[in-house]
């Protein structure tokens, strides 16, 4: 499919109240959505049935344990960014620039946080609060999923 299409179906999402536009063309298909996605039903329960043996059940191997002075960084309090899609994580706009933003920056809404590279598209990701950066929880180039936390803003 032509990146003018593509570009024009993205127009056409912008001016438009639809939230979402699907095109199949042959082989080739492109699905834009707009904005957060919305909630699915929940999923009802399913009920897995336990094996029944007569062997005595097995005890638990004991929890592994963090060696000494080796503790689990807890996350920082603040406001998560989450990533809005899947992609390739990039901090700065290219390996030679600065990244857009660094430890104990002080951002405003709509400050560029990083670049997410989706479908050989650049999509930069802004800052939705005002405040201090206090974690950067991805590493420049590499793959991010939806919603996993990028930065930690207080």
């Amino acid at each position: 499919m032509d990146i003018r299409k593509i570009k024009k179906l993205i127009e056409l999402l912008e001016e438009s109240n639809l939230t979402e536009i699907e095109i199949v063309e042959g082989e080739d298909s492109v699905r834009l959505l707009r904005g957060a996605a919305t909630a699915q039903p929940p999923l009802a329960p399913v009920l897995v049935p336990q094996p029944t043996s007569s062997l005595p059940p097995v005890a638990a191997a004991p929890p592994v344990s963090q060696p000494a002075g080796e503790e689990e960084d807890p996350m920082p309090e603040g406001e998560l960014v989450l990533a809005p899609m899947v992609g390739t994580f990039y901090a700065a706009s290219s390996p030679e620039s600065e990244p857009f933003v660094s430890m104990g920056q002080v951002v405003s809404v709509g400050d560029t946080l990083c670049i997410i590279e989706a479908m050989k598209m650049f999509n930069q990701i802004e800052a939705d609060i005002a405040g201090t950066v206090v974690a950067i929880l991805a590493e420049s180039g590499q793959p991010v999923e939806y919603d996993q936390p990028l930065f930690v803003i207080r």
